[in-house]
């Protein structure tokens, strides 16, 4: 758990990998892996029964291990009824990727807008010389 760094805004990528790596080492990646199983019912099988026992049991120990990780000012941005490990880090990337888009956005126009007034500089300098 210690190698899954805190989600501060810049490294979702590498915390989702290190995530995911976490819960896969740990075999507790099922309920990533595959979606919630039927509720069982009295009448259901005991094979049934078990099925859902692991799936409930990985989802509330991955939901832990992502939680713990996330500090809580990003955790409340996302939802209380989402309640599967699946869908909460699906949730997070929705949040991060779009963050990432506007970033590399707006780097990108201070990039474009720093290399016009280079090149302004730069007709002024050979002016003067």
């Amino acid at each position: 758990l210690s190698s899954i760094p805190v989600l501060d805004g810049t490294n979702f990528k590498e915390w989702k990998e290190n995530i995911l790596i976490v819960l896969g080492c740990m075999d507790l990646d099922l309920a990533l892996r595959i979606d919630r199983p039927s509720t069982p019912k009295d009448s259901s099988s005991s094979e049934e029964k078990l099925e859902y026992e692991k799936w409930d049991r990985s989802n509330r120990i991955s939901l832990m291990i992502i939680k713990r990780g996330i500090p809580e000012v990003f955790r409340g941005a996302v939802p209380d009824e989402i309640d599967t490990a699946k869908n909460f880090l699906a949730e997070m990337e929705k949040r991060f990727v779009k963050s990432d888009k506007a970033e590399t956005s707006s780097l990108l126009q201070n990039l474009i807008s720093m290399n016009a007034n280079n090149a302004f500089l730069h007709d002024d300098l050979e002016e003067d010389l």
